[in-house]
């Protein structure tokens, strides 16, 4: 009897690098939230009970295109193994994507800096987009909020990137589009802005040693992307 699960198709595994990503979505992230949440009203920014369905809609809106993303991505990757064959061309992807994983971790520990040129990837696409976002400033309706919440998803980032590689490597658009939705859902705890979690992450975030586990962490999922007889979830019964 055999049991097997597709790591790289795990979305807790995608769950997890969100979380992590969290590390440096404070920066990036949470001072873009903080703008936002002070173009709002005094009497809705100053209630908390009032702020937080705009802050959500913010963040579904970016979750939202985290997800379409991942469709994409998924979507292409199908075109882009056709002409390769499926074994080889899956196994090219696979390889690209590690590296590309790898780099995000070593980023994240601090050890490879330059990781952060891979956002310049992006910048083009973001240059069309990025009026539409402020367009919607001041934000005065939870629609409104949303929608810059699927502008502000768009938005060049590494980690971003990182995640959408490993979408790259499941094989399948639905898996490729819930991968993104789960690594969605993992940043939500540093750019709420509101709760406990945010002020631990941002501790936890100047704590330079924790910063190499958790881009030791990424390195290692990447690894076990591309090698999946690495995967601890894989279990065999004879």
């Amino acid at each position: 009897m055999e049991f097997h699960l597709t790591f790289n198709a795990s979305y807790f595994a995608a769950f997890t690098m969100g979380l992590f990503s969290s590390l440096h979505c404070i920066g990036m992230c949470g001072s873009i939230i903080g703008t936002l949440t002070l173009s709002l009203k005094p009497e809705i920014r100053n209630n908390k009970l009032k702020l937080l369905p705009y802050v959500l809609n913010y963040n579904f809106g970016r979750i939202t295109s985290y997800t379409l993303a991942g469709f994409l991505v998924g979507f292409l990757q199908a075109i882009v193994i056709l002409p390769l064959g499926l074994e080889n061309g899956h196994r090219i992807l696979q390889l690209l994507s590690a590296a590309i994983m790898i780099g995000a971790g070593l980023y994240l520990a601090g050890w490879f800096p330059r990781f952060a040129y891979i956002e310049k990837a992006g910048s083009k696409l973001w240059k069309l987009i990025e009026p539409f976002g402020r367009k919607l400033i001041p934000v005065s309706t939870h629609t409104q909020a949303y929608l810059f919440g699927v502008v502000w998803g768009w938005l060049p980032c590494g980690l971003v990137y990182a995640a959408l590689a490993l979408a790259a490597t499941t094989g399948d658009v639905f898996r490729a589009g819930m991968t993104m939705l789960a690594f969605g859902l993992g940043t939500l705890p540093s750019v709420l802005g509101v709760g406990i979690m945010t002020n631990i992450l941002t501790k936890l975030s100047q704590m330079y040693r924790f910063k190499q586990v958790v881009g030791l962490l990424l390195v290692l999922i990447a690894l076990i992307a591309v090698f999946p007889e690495l995967n601890p979830m894989r279990l065999q019964h004879i």
